[in-house]
């Protein structure tokens, strides 16, 4: 099911958690917080929206992690439910990108459902003071090509680093539903 973000709800104060990644590396969102913000991203395997933009993904949060921002992305799905999104093909699928961020396994969904998670990718923009500022889309691309593409989430995260806050005009992120389990 294709899903949209919700509005932006400025100054949101992100809740603190602690996932593993599938090696069983812990990653505590309170210690990732760059001193220029934190960008969480809800992804998946086997949606088509991440896929089509895993690329570029991996770019605009190399280039965060390169100017002091720290990222965490967190597959909240039901992996049992869809085995594309197991743990041990997450590794892979993070090869496949070169992915230099932690990707986290939200076993029993808790942050997803904490963070009101809706779609895959999700993006969720915070301040160096763990404030949401952003909560759009990757970018004006989409499925298209993406030579000439608007960066708004690398520019949104760049003016949060500036101003502390997110820009006014945000477009939501759209993707497939997160597969929540009963």
């Amino acid at each position: 099911m294709l899903l949209n973000t919700p509005v932006c709800d400025f100054g949101w104060k992100a809740p603190d958690f602690t996932l593993k990644d599938p090696d069983g590396n812990s990653s505590t969102m309170s210690e990732c917080i760059g001193d220029k913000g934190l960008l969480i991203a809800f992804i998946c395997n086997h949606c088509p929206y991440v896929q089509a933009v895993g690329d570029r993904l991996a770019a605009d949060t190399s280039m965060l992690i390169s100017e002091g921002f720290g990222v965490l992305v967190v597959m909240s799905n039901g992996y049992h439910l869809i085995p594309a999104d197991a743990p041990r093909k997450m590794k892979d699928f993070s090869q496949l990108y070169g992915f230099e961020f932690p990707y986290l396994v939200d076993e029993d969904q808790t942050v997803g459902k904490t963070y009101g998670a809706v779609c895959t990718p999700d993006f969720f923009g915070l301040n160096n003071k763990g404030e949401l500022q952003y909560r759009g889309r990757l970018d004006d691309a989409g499925f298209n090509d993406p030579s000439g593409r608007k960066t708004e989430l690398l520019d949104a995260m760049q003016l949060i680093a500036e101003t502390g806050r997110g820009p006014e005009e945000q477009i939501p992120s759209m993707g497939c539903s997160i597969k929540l389990v009963p």
